[in-house]
Order: structure tokens, then C-alpha cells, then sequence
């Protein structure tokens, strides 16, 4: 089905993502994960209840029950799967995407991702069989839970200063505020809110802290206001993007190496995880931190098993992910929780967010450039013969590919036939021309 993507379910309503496939997602999604309960959560879309309703009575009708959150971030189902120890999680929300869409993501125990690697695939495998199945002759009970009070609590953990500062908040209408609102309360923070209350047709910009243009108010709010910084949260709040004191917008990339200082003051020597289209500087600072700095592959199920399998601390990606070991047993992206660790770092160095910034600022990077090509794995492999004597060749995710004094990642998309580059180089001269460079072989290649 089309509608089932590499780390989730998600498409547009009703022609591709309907009551009737949410029903019999449900339904095989508890045959597959078993266990007693399932927490069920929902973002503010217009259609999110009709399909949570359908999605509910197929977990009950396979016998499991239901413990259901109401509207909640992405992150605060993690927290619940975990603290209410259920044998996993479905949230219904298409994240970023425009209020056409929809979709669930899918965690089992301690939040553990089931992406197309994981068990995704063998969902999709059992939608039919289980929704033409008859119903269990005992069906699932359906209960209530506010976990906002045990989440203010759970995101506190990661960093332990309050500054008092001024912050501007743009939640574009999205699921950030379910959460945010109890922990500001909390806070001896100013805050100018943007758009806090949800609306899944999202009036005022899209919930895409990534397009430049939705981090355009934060920034103007910022500067209006004095605030020491602002942020802007995605649709279903797992990840998040900041802007310093003149409203600029901080690389997430960059982002991560500055919050791991802290992290690893915490946990000295720690283990900290950089997706591969992260500026060098991430490991330079997780290094220079005493921290040991490791490479992953993009996306957020990848991320949380390499961290559960090597004890990794702290974790980021260039997309506004930030990972957390909350415990030995959940790790996971959490845009509320970045902005704490944030104001921990703000306190601890006692400096504007912008000089806090610049040293990490030492390198040219591209940003990410899409082109689509007819062959992604002709292009690919044509690329790496052609930079075969590199000091690294690596094909963890896409192709690496890094010099001395540059580098450069392509990565194919999941969905199209495309081809995205990141590179950064020690000057804007050496990175202009080393981009301009690969992206014509890329045109010649793929064209």
C-alpha cells in the first residue's frame, strides 16, 4: 500500500487513508505487537478523530485494550507507552504535512520504533486477513489517561537550570502547546506565543520549521520582542528549530553539538550520535567535550536502535530531531525537551545564543539539495568510482564521501527518484566549487 513509508503510515484523507484501512490498521497492528493494552494518542486534524474511533475498535476487536490520551504531541505517547508500561503505541497524525494528510506512527514497548525494518512491512502484510477477521470474543476495554503532569516532570529531567529569560514560541497551530503549556507554568521564562492553539488545517503557515519561510514570524517575534531566542515546533512536536537573539535560524546540526556539551557533563565520556549529513564540527565538539562521537544513518528508528544498542547518551540529526536517554529503557526525540536543554545551555554559559553559536560556525555547508535523476544507484555508483581514492568511502546510508578539507553525503529519497546532497567544505570558495562540481556529474549522470 502507498501509504505505508519507511518510518510510518501517513497519506492523504479519504482517497488514500480512509476509516475502514484505519480500522484494519488497528486491528493488525495489535496482532502483531500482542500484549495487554495499546496507547492510542491523536493530533488536532479535522479527520483524526473519525480515524482514531475506527483505529480504536480494531485494537479492541483483536482483545487488547486501549488507553487513550486524547490530543498529544508525538513525544508525550513515548512517555506514555513508557510510564504506563503498555505494550506499545499508536499516534494518528501526519506530523508536518499540509491538513489533507494523515497517518499513524507505530512504537511497541519502551516506545521502540516499528518502521518498514521493524515490523512495518509485516503490518501492512496482516491488514486485510485481520480486518476480514472475526472480533475476539472478549474485546478490549477503552480507558482515559492525562499524562500531562508525569511529562512536565519526564522532560525536566534533561537539563536542571531555569534562566530567566524572554522566548518567543511559534507551535503553528500544531501539538507542541499540549505540553508546553504545564511546563511553562513552571518556568521562570517571558514567553511571546505564536499560534498556540491547535488547528489541523494550520491557518497561519505550515507546521515545517524546516522551510525557511515558517521560521519567519518566530524570527520577526524575536526581534520585536527582545527575546533571547525563539523556537519553532512541527506539526506533532518531535522536532523543533531555534532561532538566536536576531531571529536567525540556528542549523539543527549545530544545535546538537552545542546541547551535547551539557548532555556529556552529565554523563561524562559519554557515547553521543550525529547523522552523517552533520557539519564535522558536531564531532569536534562532542570530542572536545570528552565525548566519544559516532556516526548514524538518517531517520528516527535508526537513530533510537543504534542508541539502544551502544549506550549512546545524547543524539541528533540535521532535520531538528534531538534524541534523549530518558531512561536505560526509552530513548527518544523530543522537540519540549530541546527547548529545556536549551535553557540549560543558555544558563551554563551565561552568553547570547549567537556567541554561543560562532565557534561552530566554522565551516561552509550547501544545505540540502535535491535533484532527481532516472538511475539513483547508477549515479551512485559511478560517484563513489569516481572518488574511490577518498580517505573515506562509506555506504552506511546513501553514499559518504570525505576529504580532507570536504566532504559530501548523497542520500536516494524513500519515496522518489531522487538524489539529496549535503556538503561542507573549509570555505565558502572550496564548498561552492566542490557543490557546483558534484551536482553537474549528478545532472550529467542521472539526466
Amino acid at each position: 500500500m502507498a501509504v505505508f513509508k519507511a518510518y510510518d503510515i501517513r497519506g492523504t484523507v479519504p482517497d488514500q487513508l480512509d476509516a475502514d484501512l484505519a480500522y484494519g490498521i488497528g486491528r493488525a497492528t495489535a496482532n502483531f505487537i500482542g500484549g495487554e493494552s495499546l496507547v492510542v494518542g491523536r493530533d488536532a486534524r479535522a479527520h483524526s478523530p473519525e480515524l482514531r474511533e475506527a483505529l480504536v475498535r480494531g485494537i479492541t476487536d483483536e482483545g487488547v485494550a486501549v488507553i487513550d490520551l486524547g490530543e498529544v504531541s508525538t513525544p508525550m505517547l513515548y512517555y506514555a507507552v513508557s510510564a504506563l508500561q503498555a505494550g506499545g503505541g499508536i499516534m494518528v497524525t501526519a506530523s508536518h504535512n499540509p491538513a489533507e494528510y494523515n497517518g499513524f506512527k507505530i512504537c511497541r514497548e519502551h516506545a521502540i520504533p516499528i518502521g518498514e525494518a521493524s515490523g512495518l512491512r509485516e503490518i501492512e502484510g496482516l491488514v486485510a486477513e485481520r480486518a476480514a477477521a472475526q472480533p475476539a470474543q472478549q474485546r478490549g476495554e477503552v480507558r482515559q489517561a492525562d499524562v500531562r503532569c508525569g511529562y512536565v516532570d519526564h522532560v525536566l529531567s534533561v537539563g536542571t537550570r531555569r534562566p530567566e529569560v524572554k522566548v518567543a514560541i511559534d507551535c503553528g497551530n500544531g501539538m507542541a502547546s499540549v505540553g508546553l503549556e504545564p511546563l511553562l507554568a513552571k518556568l521562570p521564562v517571558t514567553v511571546e506565543r505564536l499560534y498556540f492553539e491547535p488547528d489541523g488545517t494550520f491557518p497561519n503557515h505550515e507546521a515545517d520549521p524546516l522551510k525557511l519561510e515558517n521560521l519567519a514570524d518566530v524570527g520577526e517575534a524575536v526581534r520585536r520582542t527582545g527575546a533571547d531566542f525563539g523556537v519553532a515546533f512541527d506539526g506533532d512536536a518531535d522536532r523543533a528549530v531555534f532561532v538566536d537573539e536576531a531571529g536567525r535560524p540556528i542549523a539543527s546540526d549545530l544545535m546538537t553539538g552545542v546541547m551535547a556539551r551539557r548532555q556529556l557533563e552529565r554523563h561524562p565520556g559519554g557515547l553521543v550520535l550525529y547523522d552523517l549529513r552533520s557539519s564535522r564540527a558536531v564531532a569536534e565538539e562532542v570530542e572536545r567535550a570528552g565525548g566519544v562521537a559516532e556516526m548514524c544513518r538518517v531517520g528516527h528508528s535508526f537513530v533510537k536502535a543504534q542508541m539502544r544498542a551502544s549506550g549512546a547518551v545524547f543524539a541528533g540529526e540535521l532535520s531538528g530531531h534531538i534524541y534523549f536517554r530518558f531512561s536505560d529503557q526509552l530513548m527518544a526525540d523530543d522537540a519540549v525537551a530541546a527547548f529545556v536543554a536549551l535553557l540549560d545551555v543558555l544558563a551554563a554559559e551565561g552568553k547570547p545564543l549567537s556567541q554561543i553559536m560562532a565557534p561552530l560556525r566554522r565551516y561552509s555547508a550547501s544545505g540540502e539539495i535535491n535533484r532527481r535523476v532516472k538511475d539513483v544507484q547508477r549515479v551512485l555508483s559511478e560517484i563513489e568510482r569516481e572518488h574511490a581514492e577518498a580517505p573515506l568511502v562509506s555506504r552506511l546510508d546513501g553514499l559518504l564521501i570525505r576529504y580532507e578539507d570536504w566532504w559530501f553525503n548523497l542520500r536516494p529519497s524513500n519515496t522518489e527518484p531522487v538524489l539529496r546532497l549535503n556538503l561542507e567544505a573549509e570555505s565558502e570558495q572550496k564548498m561552492c566549487q566542490e557543490r557546483d562540481h558534484i551536482l553537474a556529474r549528478v545532472e550529467q549522470l542521472g539526466g
